[in-house]
């Protein structure tokens, strides 16, 4: 977010977490991009506050992490002291979690696959209607292929993110005997060491897809040890995942810090993908 609206989502955020009673002396940004999650203090809450026209996705996490409460998923849990719902102040979609202090120690490959194993089996044991990881691509290609959304991609880099997203989205959907609910994007940045273990966070991703999908988002060598999964599925979802990335860099509007230098590397890593897979 832009200073202004950081700020404005800040207040957002302290205010609606003190109207609820919880005491905030101090806010702390612990991350800003398209929505920021702050730290409440002394109360230790993390508030995730998402910019104007995402209320319905910051819905669709709470009701994520609710399920996946029930069940038992390693999830980072809402806020018990406040409802789990979220609150709109100032157009900004608040929602309340707990704040778990990090672990500096990295989540060795088995520890990853093994955690993701519990969220897959924790996903299957819940009803939710959530969308086909092809939703999302058809987003991207969208914005690839319109140019008043992505003003400033090449003809060359827009006819290579095009043909990826359109052609492999096609490849990995062929056969859906495999899907279900999928944690959507559990790279490192969304799996919180903490000292009750490894949790996933950022459950407004959530949709249906080959497990593949998700391993993709993980280091290379967390799906070795990931039992049944398909070496080569997991190349072909990293290179759509590289893809979409790709696509979300370009858009006029994107706010992602460094954007470009993610442009320029998103390509790249587009290219050694197929490369590697011989796609290219």
């Amino acid at each position: 977010m832009e200073p202004l609206e950081l700020r404005r989502a800040v207040e957002a955020g302290r205010a609606t977490a003190s109207e609820l009673g919880l005491q905030v002396d101090d806010v702390v940004v612990i991350h800003n991009s398209d929505r920021v999650a702050l730290r409440l203090v002394p109360c230790d809450v993390l508030a995730r506050v998402a910019p104007p026209g995402h209320l319905v996705d910051s819905e669709f996490e709470v009701e994520v992490a609710r399920r996946l409460a029930d069940v038992d998923a390693p999830v980072a849990e809402l806020e018990p002291r406040v409802g789990p719902r979220v609150h709109v102040r100032d157009a900004f979609a608040i929602s309340l979690w707990t704040y778990y202090e990090p672990v500096e120690s990295e989540i060795a490959p088995a520890d990853y696959a093994d955690v993701l194993l519990r969220q897959h089996a924790a996903l299957r044991q819940i009803d939710l209607n959530a969308p086909h990881f092809t939703d999302r691509v058809a987003a991207a290609l969208r914005a690839v292929n319109d140019r008043d959304q992505s003003p400033e991609l090449a003809d060359s880099d827009r006819e290579l993110l095009s043909d990826t997203l359109s052609g492999l989205s096609a490849t990995i959907s062929t056969e859906k005997a495999g899907d279900q609910l999928l944690h959507g994007e559990p790279h490192p940045g969304n799996l919180l060491n903490t000292r009750r273990g490894p949790l996933f966070v950022d459950l407004a991703t959530c949709c249906r897809g080959p497990i593949e999908f998700d391993l993709a988002h993980a280091p290379e060598e967390v799906g070795k040890h990931y039992p049944g999964a398909d070496h080569t599925l997991i190349h072909w979802c990293r290179a759509l995942n590289w893809a979409m990335f790709s696509a979300w860099r370009w858009r006029r509007d994107d706010q992602m810090p460094d954007r470009d230098h993610w442009r320029v590397e998103g390509l790249n890593k587009v290219r050694a993908a197929l490369e590697r897979r011989g796609l290219g």
